[in-house]
């Protein structure tokens, strides 16, 4: 990419989140909220994160049970079955032992956070003459995860009782914060 063409994106980028800050403003504060609610009750957050995360994997797999079934004579039948079948297991062991999945899912969470910051931290750091004003909400934001990434994995295994469930609702309350001043950045460099 040329700077000329990467400069009319950033253009277009810039003028569309000052266009839509309003939006941008609404979703930062209600994913800060629905953080502290989450934050608010971990244990509770963590087991709902899981059960929701079941029902989506199992109606997943349902559907591509049928698709695979009714799509027979494609090519690739045998692993569209495995994968189906695969999804409905998961999907049915996460809603029969929530618990069990729980502690899975916290490693995943692990995972997700220590990617997600790095990337964040990256994005920031590449962007920040950019996105002036912003990147520094973004470096905040990717800086919170990598810790909450080490605070769970310092605290296993009897951080998997809350750690999903505050983590998670951490996580949006900062993300809903970063939004938040992102936009307020946006609307203060209107024409």
């Amino acid at each position: 990419m040329t700077n000329q063409s990467f400069d009319a994106v950033r253009d277009v980028v810039a003028k569309a989140f000052r266009d839509n800050w309003k939006f941008f403003l609404i979703e930062g504060i209600i994913l800060a909220f629905l953080g502290m609610l989450a934050a608010a009750v971990p244990p509770v957050a963590g087991l709902a994160i899981t059960i929701i995360l079941g029902w989506l994997v199992l109606i997943s797999g349902l559907i591509g049970l049928v698709n695979t079934f009714y799509m027979h004579r494609a090519p690739g039948f045998w692993w569209s079955l495995l994968s189906a079948v695969l999804a409905i297991v998961v999907g049915g062991l996460l809603l029969a032992q929530p618990t069990m999945g729980l502690v899975s899912l916290t490693y995943i969470l692990i995972a997700f956070l220590i990617i997600e910051g790095v990337a964040t931290i990256m994005f920031a750091l590449e962007h920040r003459r950019q996105l002036t004003g912003r990147w520094g909400w973004m470096l905040a934001s990717g800086i919170v995860d990598l810790f909450l990434a080490l605070l769970v994995l310092g605290g296993l295994p009897g951080s998997v009782d809350w750690a999903l469930g505050l983590i998670i609702g951490i996580n949006m309350v900062f993300g809903g914060a970063s939004m938040v001043g992102m936009a307020l950045a946006a609307r203060s460099q209107m024409p």
